[in-house]
């Protein structure tokens, strides 16, 4: 029995809320209509601010949770607009909500966006918080979306790897193994930054161009320094072991300054090093291929996949790799992210496990998230 749902999702990038529409049947899923609701600029301020840690931050955060949930409201409703859909035409919606801490060595994660008073707003049930009850389970509570990524994307015996690059870059590695459905074939953890310190570099010092680097312009203008990209490259995080994940909690303008610290190079040339930053860490971090194996594909989502330069440096790094969006599954990269929330919620709806142990490091699967209902 075919079922609509509604994922909401923003990340650590904060250029927008997806708001996706899907129908699922079982385990297939058809987005029927998507878009990308802006942040009004106040909003969008304050959320930065909170993600650093500052004065009032309570009451600060009481605020904020009632007003992203207000937006998120305005995104779902735009999207039955489009959709000609009415609130009583969806099952539930899954709402990732706005993460403003991640602290999984403290064993905490914080996602604002009150759930209920979305419900109460756009009249449909909502499924959030879906991050804690992996926590509770000694999980790193992140990433969530490889059993997504595993139940659409994966083929049998064949080598893919997801690539989301939001603000932080995750990957989810299919293996094509049969499994039972156990998700044992499927590992994933965040490999670091991928936009979150290309888009801070950015903003400080072009404050007029935009809040990103569109399409990678100024960080193809510039020139690489090897130096500072072996000094970024030594962080620990890229060679612990998985599980494991990250935030703009950990990769912050404020660790890059003392990086910085002593030199004079140009800011644009930081810019195109960050960019590299990014795309060695992920290469290093993708499974070893020779070439006795089929070649591995890798599938590339989030709006990091409409930089044409950081997507030119990373094949360029892995030469043996077919690299493509996961438009090429049938999926715009746009969406996949969203898209998994809605997933998520049909898991809770229907009892389904939405960790993979695996990945995230828990003790067990378990049904992930809290249901406020409408």
């Amino acid at each position: 029995m075919s079922e609509r749902y509604i994922g909401l999702m923003s990340g650590t990038s904060m250029d927008g809320i997806d708001a996706v529409l899907v129908t699922l049947d079982g385990e297939t899923l058809r987005v029927e209509e998507a878009l990308c609701h802006p942040w009004p600029e106040a909003t969008a301020r304050e959320l930065h601010a909170l993600c650093t840690p500052g004065d009032n931050e309570i009451d600060r955060m009481g605020v904020a949770d009632n007003h992203v949930a207000q937006v998120f409201a305005a995104a779902t409703l735009a999207l039955l607009a489009k959709a000609g859909l009415e609130p009583k035409d969806i099952r539930a919606i899954g709402s990732h909500g706005q993460t403003v801490r991640h602290r999984p060595q403290l064993g905490f994660t914080l996602q604002i966006g009150n759930a209920a008073l979305l419900a109460a707003l756009t009249g449909i049930d909502v499924i959030a918080d879906f991050r804690t009850l992996d926590m509770a389970l000694g999980g790193q509570g992140a990433p969530l979306v490889p059993a997504f990524h595993q139940a659409i994307f994966a083929k049998p015996h064949a080598l893919r790897v997801v690539l989301n690059l939001g603000g932080i870059a995750n990957i989810s590695v299919l293996s094509g193994q049969a499994d039972g459905g156990s998700g044992s074939g499927v590992y994933g953890f965040d490999t670091g930054p991928a936009n979150t310190l290309l888009d801070g570099w950015y903003r400080r010092h072009q404050p007029d161009g935009g809040s990103y680097d569109a399409c990678g312009q100024w960080a193809a203008s510039g020139q690489l320094v090897p130096e500072l990209l072996a000094k970024l490259l030594a962080h620990p995080y890229f060679a612990a072991p998985a599980p494991k994940s990250t935030g703009r909690e950990m990769f912050t303008l404020e660790w890059l300054d003392h990086e910085l610290a002593g030199t004079a190079y140009a800011p644009v040339d930081v810019q195109r090093t960050l960019q590299a930053l990014s795309c060695h860490s992920i290469a290093r971090q993708l499974p070893a291929v020779d070439e006795t194996q089929t070649r591995p594909e890798l599938f590339v989502c989030g709006g990091g996949a409409h930089n044409g330069p950081l997507l030119g440096e990373l094949a360029a790094l892995l030469p043996r790799w077919h690299i493509a969006s996961t438009a090429e599954l049938g999926l715009a990269p746009d969406w996949v992210e969203g898209a998994a929330f809605a997933w998520l919620a049909m898991c809770f709806v229907h009892r389904k496990p939405g960790n993979l142990p695996a990945v995230t490091g828990a003790s067990r699967p378990a049904v992930l998230g809290a249901l406020y209902p409408a």
